[in-house]
């Protein structure tokens, strides 16, 4: 079942410790997903043409790097809302360095422990190559992005099943 908002997108609401609703907007992250999915789409694509160093295969590259980093932030940030009634207060959340966001989320079944453990590796190839923007960077990056995009859509199955 698909839950929406006020505004019509997707999204879940969860009780905060004070019992309110609070709603938790997935559609930017599944936008997103969605983007990185039919980037790496057309990576694929015009990698097989046999047009090595095509302006498009850059572009593709490119959409792919940028759209992994920004789920990786999207998710976090995401989960954090989630987390928020496991806590004693929202500071308490808000504090979470990324890698313990995951964490969390195992402790409480929110995500499984073999997916946090991806999304940990996932997080380690962005701080290894944070200033490595050659093909490098890319190509490692590349490698995950299969696994990347279904623990992505998990992800927003989960945060979007916490209030059903």
């Amino acid at each position: 079942m698909q839950l929406r908002n006020a505004n019509g997108k997707n999204g879940c609401k969860i009780a905060n410790k004070n019992m309110q609703a609070m709603d938790i907007e997935t559609y930017y992250l599944e936008r997103c997903v969605n983007t990185l999915d039919k980037a790496y789409e057309l990576l694929l694509l015009t990698q097989v043409s046999d047009i090595k160093g095509d302006i498009m295969c850059d572009l593709y590259r490119s959409a792919c790097v940028k759209e992994f980093e920004i789920i990786l932030e999207q998710s976090a940030k995401l989960l954090k809302k989630v987390l928020k009634p496991y806590f004693a207060s929202s500071k308490a959340v808000d504090m979470l360095v990324f890698k313990d966001v995951f964490r969390h989320a195992s402790l409480h079944s929110i995500i499984d422990i073999e997916s946090c453990e991806r999304w940990l590796q996932y997080r380690d190839n962005r701080n290894a190559t944070a200033h490595d923007y050659g093909s490098g960077f890319a190509e490692e990056t590349l490698k995950l992005l299969p696994q990347f995009i279904i623990d992505a859509r998990n992800l927003i199955f989960a945060i979007n099943k916490q209030n059903q």
